[in-house]
């Protein structure tokens, strides 16, 4: 009989698949990079287009003719990452920026910690072994700022919070509801996995800088959308833990 696990590395193999999940727009030329950096076990990739006018369809299509691509009806990363969750077929999804700012060699490390026991796999850029080229210096101390506040209101222990690489057991999606359409889709999704009593752990990162192209990301605007979502999640009762959560290396909170 035929194995269904999945080789992944020398010392991992896995049965469940992973779907990636790439909200683009405009992002024709990042794609090449992007999609070259993906594992070749991984299960499907969801690209969702949220209407570009280059060729990021095309291009996505030539690079990977088995991509599942999603026409964006609405607007927003948050929109659109949402949208991406519903069309995924795996039990495990990763959440990929198409700016080529991330490394797809890093899924490795996320699928580990999911099938080590946790729910949610959280990328950080501050954790030890992480870093980022990306980041200006009023960038870092919201980031910062934000962080202190969402680990003292809701009792976690992140060292990163608006960062997009993450990824967690699709069945999650069934304990924390996402209703924002930004980019705080992020943070509430942090938020809303501490509430929930989910297990979560943080993993190592490296963020590189854009390669083409410029974000939408605006430090201030979205930075009081986060702030917004932090005071709005503080005043809705918090649900009762069914587990310990997980935060850093194996380590129990």
């Amino acid at each position: 009989m035929q194995s269904e696990y999945r080789p992944i590395s020398s010392h991992l193999a896995i049965a469940p698949p992973v779907s990636v999940v790439i909200p683009a727009m405009n992002e024709a030329a990042n794609l090449p990079h992007v999609f070259g950096t993906l594992p070749d076990w991984i299960h499907e990739v969801v690209l969702v287009d949220g209407n570009s006018s280059d060729d990021t369809v095309r291009v996505a299509r030539e690079l990977r003719p088995d991509v599942v691509v999603v026409e964006q009806t609405g607007k927003g990363k948050g929109d659109a990452l949402i949208s991406g969750f519903a069309a995924c077929t795996g039990e495990i999804i990763v959440m990929v920026d198409a700016d080529g700012s991330a490394d797809g060699g890093e899924i490795v490390s996320y699928v580990s910690a999911l099938v080590g026991g946790a729910d949610f796999a959280k990328g950080s850029r501050f954790a030890n072994g992480g870093g980022t080229d990306d980041m200006t210096p009023v960038r870092k101390l919201g980031n910062r700022a934000l962080c202190a506040v969402v680990n003292r209101k809701f009792g976690a222990r992140y060292t990163d919070l608006c960062y997009g690489y993450n990824a967690f057991w699709k069945h999650c999606l069934d304990r924390i509801t996402l209703d924002c359409t930004g980019f705080e889709i992020e943070t509430l999704m942090n938020i809303r996995v501490v509430k929930a009593g989910l297990r979560v752990q943080e993993v190592p990162s490296h963020e590189y800088n854009r390669i083409h192209g410029v974000s939408n990301l605006s430090a201030v605007r979205d930075g009081l959308r986060v702030l917004r979502v932090i005071l709005t999640e503080k005043r809705v009762r918090r649900r009762a833990a069914t587990a310990p959560a997980v935060i850093g290396r194996g380590q129990l909170l």
